[in-house]
């Protein structure tokens, strides 16, 4: 239960200190093939392989680029505008013909084509701030993606140093095992020989070495699901043959160089979630001046070129030198005299429409004009726009100031917790030493026959729980000297 208890809380620790928790990465399928990991792994390719793979840090990627993709588009919303329409169609039955204003009964095809370009002159600066507003969020964004990095980077750290510390204590459970299995092979030899006394002796060592057992055991256990932790912030299938390199020395430990108030003004200096904090009140800033820039009217510049064109011919059209007099069927009787009856004839004179070239040419027009708009009432949606952005403001105001003040608490629970982790490793280092002695003056005097099993069994407890202490503690000081450098952008990544 020892080993259990303090694989729990290393691993509590190293999965709870930052936001971005190790469980993010399971939405995953497994990582690409190419990942797959055999003989042994590195912790600068395990960081490596978790930069590339871990969901948080891609959604943080395809975030940044959608920021960028806005940033762009910000600037582009400044250019003029141009645009170019043409349009065919066939009419059949009585239709208008647009160039002569006049109805014809008969199927026939028209045309118009045109090209238009505009310009914003003056939109009350909304797209002077709303550029600089989405290069604000853009830089944000890889704030955020920066800062996700560090804390995967600084998971996987943690994650890595816990299975060598599982590793270690693995590897002392079967040491401690195995003085305690000489023991109990000399004790049985004697018992085998009726040398033995008390029998006591025998069973106490047998009941001693059952409970090695059930440490190595539970240290077994604590390595793999240590291991399994590690895979899933990597995002990759689990291969429990894989070896894990050894890149940390704790025989050189010293007391950690910095004070909290140092490491607290560094971090606010270099931390990407605090700097992205700050960009976030200027988002806002700007937000709110784009919403008040809709109270203002709207100056825009205009110009076009137009024409049309038709298949269709011309209606009939009669004018006096085209009409004719002819006698109609019937007389007409006036005082006994028959007359002829003439009617008036017009000669229809038919044309058809010049050629499309000529069509296109002379039918031509072209527009140019500037063009205000004024906004008087909208449903205030202006004012509660310019509401809403204020209240946003004011939430990443209060965001940037909690942002600091929590970097702080956090810097202090480190550097006290550290302080506290050193002053153990030392305490634990003496007290390794004191009971080292005292269990190796208990052991021969039990292989004497000087004492019993009882006095033996407890100073091995003590011995053990000493090591296993001693041990704990020196990857536990570790850590937290690691979270410190965390804070101080100075993680670094040990390499063989």
């Amino acid at each position: 239960m020892r080993y259990l208890s303090f694989a729990l809380l290393l691993l509590s620790f190293a999965l709870c200190t930052q936001k971005v928790l190790a469980q993010s990465a399971t939405a995953q399928s497994g990582g690409s093939p190419g990942d797959a990991i055999s003989g042994t792994i590195t912790l600068k390719q395990a960081v490596d392989i978790a930069m590339k793979n871990n969901l948080v840090i891609n959604q943080s990627d395809l975030t940044s680029q959608s920021y960028k993709i806005a940033f762009d588009q910000s600037w582009e919303y400044m250019l003029p505008t141009f645009s170019a329409s043409a349009g065919q169609s066939i009419n059949f039955g009585r239709s208008i013909i647009s160039s002569s204003n006049t109805y014809v009964n008969s199927q026939f095809e028209s045309g118009s084509a045109g090209v238009n370009a505009g310009l914003v002159i003056f939109k009350g600066l909304q797209y002077q701030n709303g550029l600089k507003q989405a290069r604000y969020a853009y830089d944000a964004s890889k704030r955020d993606l920066q800062w996700q990095r560090d804390n995967i980077t600084l998971n996987v750290l943690l994650q890595y140093l816990l299975i060598l510390s599982n590793r270690d204590q693995l590897a002392l459970a079967r040491t401690q095992a195995q003085v305690d299995s000489v023991q109990l092979e000399r004790l049985k030899l004697q018992n085998a020989e009726g040398a033995l006394s008390p029998m006591s002796n025998l069973t106490d060592l047998q009941g001693q070495y059952a409970g090695d057992m059930v440490n190595i055991a539970n240290a077994v256990n604590n390595l793999e699901s240590s291991k399994v932790g590690l895979f899933t912030l990597l995002n990759i299938p689990y291969n429990r043959d894989v070896d894990y390199q050894n890149t940390v020395t704790t025989s050189d430990i010293a007391e950690y160089p910095a004070n909290s108030d140092s490491i607290f003004r560094t971090a606010l200096q270099v931390l990407p979630n605090v700097e992205s904090a700050r960009l976030k009140v200027l988002v806002n800033e700007k937000a709110l001046a784009v919403a008040r820039g809709a109270y203002f009217p709207t100056v825009s510049f205009g110009a076009g070129v137009s024409t049309n064109w038709t298949n269709s011919p011309a209606p009939s059209s009669s004018h006096a030198a085209d009409s004719t007099y002819s006698p109609t069927q019937g007389l007409y009787n006036a005082n006994g005299t028959q007359y002829n009856i003439y009617s008036k004839q017009y000669l229809g004179v038919t044309s058809t429409y010049p050629k499309w070239g000529d069509q296109f040419k002379n039918n031509r027009g072209e527009n140019i004009g500037i063009n205000i708009s004024v906004p008087i009432l909208n449903g205030f949606q202006v004012r509660n726009n310019v509401r809403n952005a204020k209240l946003n403001l004011r939430n990443a105001q209060l965001n940037n100031t909690n942002i600091r003040l929590v970097l702080q608490q956090n810097v202090e629970l480190a550097f006290q917790n550290m302080i506290q982790a050193y002053k153990s490793l030392k305490f634990y280092t003496e007290q390794a030493k004191a009971y080292e002695e005292s269990f190796r003056i208990a052991n021969i005097r039990f292989t004497e026959g000087v004492i019993a099993s009882d006095a033996y069994i407890l100073a091995k407890g003590h011995s053990d729980q000493a090591e296993v202490n001693l041990a704990a503690s020196k990857y536990i000081y570790i850590f937290r000297t690691k979270v410190l450098d965390y804070y101080q952008n100075k993680l670094a990544i040990p390499t063989p």
